[in-house]
């Protein structure tokens, strides 16, 4: 059933190429975004679940 609606649908065959290109430009967006991080900023990141001095109040044991 799908077939026969989307096969009666005009220009439908350009939606998988849009949705490529959009994948593939996220997916570059990102790619530049973290070989942009600052390291000092990678480093507070991976440390957060170590550090004892947050002040968190989900109602566990500090």
């Amino acid at each position: 059933m799908y077939k026969q609606v989307l096969e009666n649908i005009a220009g439908v065959e350009i939606y998988p190429v849009i949705t490529l290109i959009m994948f593939f430009v996220f997916f570059l967006l990102i790619l530049g975004w973290i070989f942009t991080l600052n390291k000092n900023y990678i480093t507070r990141m991976e440390n957060i679940p170590l550090d004892n001095e947050t002040n968190t109040d989900a109602g566990g044991v500090k």
